[in-house]
């Protein structure tokens, strides 16, 4: 079983399910993507992604029109697995077509981009393999770049949140819930944390404390600290 956290931009709202493995992912198009496809190696007991993201995986699978199996979709920061600003730690990444043919793939990717709906597609030279496509949203806190995450401060409610939380309880700095809601504990925690590593101790997580946070957690792997609820 695994928790499921569901951002829904439209109405600013975390939404939560209780799923097993062979259950489809919520708003996701019939069982074109289950619980345990979108987990991949993930050995977290807690997931999430975002309404949008679904939308936009339903939308490329049904102009698709077959099956599109998923190599790597999500992972928590602590489990690392991909770079310190990766779109699969807020759940909206996929790595799709592995196990399929070179023209296969260009189909993947074609279909990918002209939806339109999702924030970017890479370009195959780049993943001669496998098909990336993400839903990324908000501006990047680091300016000069797409793929960094946005600024969170209290009263930020979002999947970029609920990595900001993951990765604050997995260095020692307890936000008592994971949630995706950046409230008192949160601040605390992540004024903390800035004192500690002599970043401005303002409560907002902005470029310099995304870098540092990020590089300090990714990988490191399930601490006692880490919070599961």
């Amino acid at each position: 079983m695994a928790k499921v956290f569901v951002y829904d931009a439209y109405t600013n709202k975390m939404l939560h399910y209780q799923l097993s493995e062979s259950d489809p992912m919520p708003y996701s198009y019939g069982s074109t993507l289950k619980v345990g496809e979108f987990r991949g190696s993930s050995g977290a007991a807690v997931l999430w992604t975002t309404v949008a993201a679904m939308e936009a995986w339903n939308l490329t699978r049904r102009s698709y029109g077959s099956a599109i199996p998923v190599g790597y979709a999500f992972k928590r920061i602590w489990e690392g697995g991909h770079g310190t600003t990766s779109q699969h730690y807020a759940g909206v990444a996929f790595d799709v077509g592995q196990s399929l043919s070179n023209t296969q793939r260009r189909k993947i990717y074609d279909t990918a981009v002209d939806t339109g709906a999702w924030g970017y597609v890479e370009p195959l030279s780049m993943t001669p393999t496998w098909v990336h496509f993400d839903r990324r949203y908000g501006t990047p806190a680091c300016p000069n770049t797409t793929a960094g995450y946005p600024t969170v401060r209290r009263g930020s409610r979002n999947t970029y949140v609920l990595i900001l939380q993951d990765a604050l309880n997995a260095l020692g700095y307890s936000t008592k819930t994971l949630d995706g809601s950046f409230g008192t504990n949160t601040e605390k925690a992540l004024k903390a944390l800035q004192k500690d590593f002599s970043l401005t101790a303002d409560g907002i997580c902005g470029c310099a404390s995304w870098k540092r946070i990020s590089s300090a957690v990714v990988g490191i792997g399930r601490t006692s600290t880490v919070i599961d609820k």
